[in-house]
């Protein structure tokens, strides 16, 4: 098992996290552990590249009838499932999650995730000026009264 064995990933962070290769269903963990999955093509025998990162509570159910599975293993050449578990917390197993998708950028992750600080929406230099006459003009009002 040189080929299927472990692989580790980086994040955007830094973090590096060690998976284990799942090619059948036996090699699922057991019910109820939680995790990490990664659906991978592998290239040129020693290169893998990362299609589609998740996050499951039940990782076996959730592999077992995946709704993503079959347009990466038609579409995009998928060979194989990744998973890292146990993690059992949902906090952790989101911060792992975020931090892999933006790391690897994964083709599959459509969805864009959040950034924990939303950024402050930028004002047009018109509408701040438009304020700052407001302003202005309310407080020459309340001095003429």
């Amino acid at each position: 098992m040189f080929l299927f064995g472990a692989h580790s990933w980086r994040g955007k962070s830094g973090q590096r996290y060690q998976f284990k290769c799942v090619l059948t269903k036996k090699g699922l963990p057991p019910e109820g552990v939680g995790g990490i999955y990664v659906f991978v093509r592998r290239r040129w025998v020693f290169f893998l590249e990362a299609l589609y990162v998740g996050k499951a509570a039940d990782l076996r159910s959730r592999l077992m009838g995946h709704e993503k599975w079959p347009r990466a293993f038609w579409y995009y050449g998928a060979t194989e499932r990744y998973v890292l578990g146990p993690i059992r917390d949902e906090i952790d197993r989101r911060r792992v999650e975020e931090d892999l998708i933006k790391g690897l950028k994964p083709r599959m992750n459509d969805m864009e995730i959040p950034a924990a600080e939303t950024p402050k929406p930028k004002r047009r230099a018109a509408a701040a000026r438009a304020e700052d006459m407001g302003a202005l003009w309310n407080r020459r009002s309340q001095r003429a009264a």
